[in-house]
């Protein structure tokens, strides 16, 4: 992970994610992956803007199934987006965090980074281990 953005929940992530890539310098032909939440018209023009490749995983929509090339494509996409995903499934088993325990964007945006952090200092004995 590269950039961080706390927002409302009743804000759609698909909106977030210029202010993400603002936050980073990503070679260009990078691969950029996202979840279904990013897919759209702007965001496909912003990676093509920025020479970046778009991961992002394909969505149905009403009366339009996805295409066997598109599930293949979502398939190849999780095989390395799971292990994103993984993170943040062990923040919420590990420190029942699955929501927001304070009010307010800036303590929730604490909130979330001491997480990471805590993550980062449970896992760090196993990863120096492993030698990586």
């Amino acid at each position: 992970m590269l950039a961080v953005s706390t927002t409302k929940a009743s804000n759609h992530d698909g909106a977030h994610l210029p202010i993400l890539l603002d936050k980073v310098s990503l070679k260009a032909g990078s691969r950029l992956y996202g979840d279904k939440g990013y897919i759209g018209l702007p965001n496909e023009t912003l990676l093509k803007k920025k020479s970046l490749k778009s991961a992002i995983q394909k969505k149905a929509t009403k009366n339009h199934p996805l295409s066997p090339t598109a599930k293949r494509f979502n398939k190849l996409v999780s095989k390395t987006r799971y292990k994103v995903e993984r993170v943040f499934g062990s923040i919420k088993r590990w420190f029942r965090s699955a929501g927001a325990r304070y009010i307010g964007l800036d303590k929730t945006h604490k909130q979330h980074v001491m997480e990471s952090i805590a993550y980062n200092l449970y896992r760090a004995p196993n990863i120096i281990l492993k030698g990586f």
